[in-house]
């Protein structure tokens, strides 16, 4: 299994692709405010939204208003915006469509192998666990639905940058803090690079206990959803190193790759 390159929808970080996208150009531009905004991690201002998205000072005004009107914005006292509160029950909603079609799937692989299996979507410069199969062993992994973590040390993370184009892999990389989380962890951008192009060419992830001691993780991504457009996915198999040999891992590998599809064919 081979990963894909192909560059992904209209995101924060590669700055607003209306002219060539399909469908409503304005519509387009107000979820690139969102997506904007949401990668801020907090607030962001209309200067800040105008520079990371190229569009005018003007439009970005419009849009936020508009935004600001229906709930999805919130204006703060400096003036600047954070998202909205109307977000919420949708965001509650997707979790919950995301646990009703993949849950089965995630949870036939956990009954299959024992571990643990995790969905995980690329939030900005984070990953999200969006559903997960807790495994059948008293001493399992387990990862709490809605929790992001960092994309250099996991193996949900490390598939998805892999699953990018190399020059917003790098940046999101230079950008980020890449703390040592264990004595495994990579820190050097260079040799992470490395390690994503191995990663590309034999089709999966693997996190060594770089994230956490005694945890040894396997992760593929999910073929291209066109309801998650723009937001990679990748599925992952984690638990102790003692029981995630390399055997298990070996043995996992295409078992995660079915998994992998399925997930696709069920997301559409």
């Amino acid at each position: 299994m081979t990963f894909d390159q192909r560059p992904t929808a209209t995101g924060a970080a590669d700055g607003p692709n209306t002219s060539g996208a399909a469908g409503v150009q304005s519509v387009q531009r107000a979820l690139t405010v969102l997506e904007v905004v949401e990668a801020a991690h907090g607030a962001c201002s209309l200067s800040e939204m105008a520079a990371a998205t190229g569009l005018p000072l003007p439009t970005i005004h419009r849009l936020v208003q508009t935004l600001a009107a229906r709930g999805y914005l919130r204006r703060l006292p400096d003036r600047r915006y954070c998202l909205g509160s109307r977000l919420v029950p949708l965001g509650a909603g997707a979790n919950a469509l995301f646990g009703e079609r993949a849950g089965p799937v995630l949870r036939g692989l956990a009954d299959q192998l024992g571990e643990s299996v995790n969905l995980a979507v690329l939030a900005g410069s984070l990953a999200e666990y969006v559903a997960q199969a807790p495994g059948s062993h008293s001493m399992r992994t387990f990862t709490e639905v809605g929790r992001r973590v960092s994309l250099y040390c996991t193996g949900v993370g490390k598939a998805l940058l892999a699953m990018l184009p190399p020059d917003r892999t790098r940046t999101i990389l230079e950008t980020s803090p890449l703390t040592p989380r264990t004595p495994t962890t990579i820190t050097d951008v260079d040799e992470l690079l490395s390690e994503l192009s191995l990663i590309r060419s034999r089709g999966h992830a693997l996190d060594e206990e770089e994230m956490e001691i005694g945890v040894r993780c396997v992760a593929v991504p999910v073929p291209a959803v066109p309801l998650m457009a723009g937001s990679p996915m990748a599925v992952s198999v984690s638990g102790p190193t003692v029981r995630m040999t390399d055997e298990l891992v070996e043995r996992t590998l295409p078992a995660l790759a079915r998994t992998a599809s399925k997930l696709a064919d069920v997301l559409v």
